[in-house]
């Protein structure tokens, strides 16, 4: 009876640090149960691998590449552009402005912030998401004012 009670504890030590216990299933049937790796695309599937994806899940989070603004406006005009192409990827991938958990704004001027928070605030729903907002030395990539990039669940 013993070596019974002693055998119980070892199967819920193992599994509740993550490892395999007595009797457990075989790692076949656990390497099933992993989350998938899935990329999501707008438009044509591309002829070629790309550089990056601008989509990908992981599981139930969502992870979206940052979005510039790459025409003439002013920070409030890009700021809304992105603001929309962020809801278009999110919407696609089956999740939501109110699902985003994390967001990363780069300002090609950090003197923007103010103007790009009067777009910014209101589009996430009840419960915005945790935000980290800089100004990059050398600039936002293609002369956009504004990129944004985020997590958000599914």
């Amino acid at each position: 009876m013993k070596t019974q009670s002693r055998r119980n504890l070892l199967k819920v030590a193992a599994a509740a640090a993550g490892g395999v216990a007595l009797g457990a299933a075989p790692a076949q049937a656990q390497k099933s149960q992993s989350p998938e790796r899935k990329a999501y695309t707008i438009g044509p599937k591309p002829d070629k691998t790309p550089l990056f994806n601008s989509a990908v899940s992981y599981g139930n989070l969502l992870f979206l590449a940052g979005i510039g603004a790459h025409f003439p406006g002013d920070i409030k005009a890009h700021t809304a552009h992105v603001l929309d192409e962020l809801q278009k990827q999110l919407e696609n991938a089956g999740s939501s402005m109110s699902k985003v958990l994390k967001v990363n704004v780069y300002l090609n001027d950090i003197k923007d912030w103010e103007a790009m928070n009067t777009v910014y605030a209101g589009r996430w729903g009840d419960t915005p998401p945790v935000r980290t907002t800089i100004a990059p030395a050398g600039g936002i990539p293609g002369n956009s004012l504004v990129e944004i990039d985020c997590i958000a669940f599914i």
